[in-house]
């Protein structure tokens, strides 16, 4: 016959096997979370394919104006890259991806992480805090050569940024593309990520900051400066002619009241998820924009379909506030 056990040696047999099994629940438990994780992030990018098809659908609403017109060949576009082509700042998820790699410390991922938050919530960019996170990866990637950056840009592109992609700033690409015109990123994003992320999206190339390279190798200083506000303006400016393009016939994209200068040299500017100083002169300007974040879409800036994007940045704005006030 079985002896029963004392309810004091019960719960004794019972706390021995819960000590045995913490190491097995916490890895279980990670486990869980991070799948749930994974299960989120998933939903939420068919989420975001998805609005992008469903944007593509909708540019027969731009055909009034025949834009773009296929065969133009003196017309391209050129695209912002950070929160107008891909969420978040190109710079954090490449520095994600070099924490990764073990080229920095974790109280310089912090750093990076800051910039990210503030960038997210603001939705908008902010030179000094720009400047800061680029000295950062300046110095990271001094005496790195360009060849190994390069090749790990490539990797971090696969594992932070393909899945950031917004489906339907890239459906407007690829209509200028369609049209059998050039497309170009313009950023402040180093040169080597914008040119890899350009060609993993099928666009002609990129124009962004240049590092100093010696035989091959980082300096950890800057050829000029950020490709960064009037610079791109210019740089655009550059290309534009060395290409023999007429800008009036030509389209930009852009997030950030800070590329202005740019938006304003061309024919046809698109307000891309626009910060509140942006979409304030596209208003007065009659530009067009595109929000991608809340799902809603207009034609013109002015119409009421764009009110509801102004909630949307007020309350980011009021929690950046909020953040400053609490330094």
């Amino acid at each position: 016959m079985r002896s029963r056990r004392s309810p004091r040696h019960a719960w004794s047999w019972i706390a021995s096997r819960a000590g045995s099994a913490t190491a097995r629940s916490v890895l279980a438990g990670e486990a869980s979370a991070d799948a749930a994780r994974k299960q989120e992030l998933e939903r939420q990018q068919a989420e975001e394919f998805q609005q992008g098809v469903f944007e593509a659908a909708q540019a027969d609403e731009d055909e009034e104006d025949g834009f773009p017109v296929a065969g133009d060949v003196r017309a391209a576009a050129f695209f912002d890259l950070d929160n107008t082509v891909m969420q978040g700042a190109a710079l954090f998820h490449f520095g994600r991806g070099l924490y990764k790699r073990d080229f920095f410390e974790k109280r310089e991922l912090a750093r990076f992480a800051w910039q990210q938050a503030w960038f997210r919530l603001a939705g908008k960019e902010d030179a000094g805090h720009m400047a800061d996170v680029r000295s950062s990866a300046l110095s990271i990637v001094q005496g790195h050569s360009v060849s190994e950056l390069t090749a790990i840009g490539e990797e971090i592109y696969d594992e932070y940024m393909a899945g950031r992609i917004w489906p339907g700033t890239r459906a407007l690409a690829q209509a200028h593309l369609d049209a059998g015109q050039k497309v170009w990123l313009v950023t402040a994003a180093p040169v080597e990520t914008a040119t890899i992320i350009a060609r993993r999206l099928g666009l002609t190339g990129a124009l962004g900051t240049v590092a100093e390279s010696v035989d091959g190798v980082y300096t950890g200083r800057l050829v000029g400066e950020p490709l960064h506000g009037p610079a791109k303006a210019e740089a655009v400016r550059a290309l534009a002619a060395a290409e023999d393009l007429e800008l009036e016939r030509c389209a930009a994209y852009s997030d950030s009241s800070n590329d202005i200068p740019m938006l304003s040299l061309v024919g046809y500017p698109y307000a891309i998820n626009p910060d509140s100083r942006l979409r304030e002169h596209a208003r007065e300007m009659g530009w067009r924009l595109r929000d991608y974040r809340t799902g809603r879409k207009a034609a013109k800036v002015g119409i009421p379909a764009a009110a509801g994007v102004g909630a949307v940045a007020g309350g980011a704005a009021a929690a950046v506030a909020m953040q400053r006030r609490r330094r």
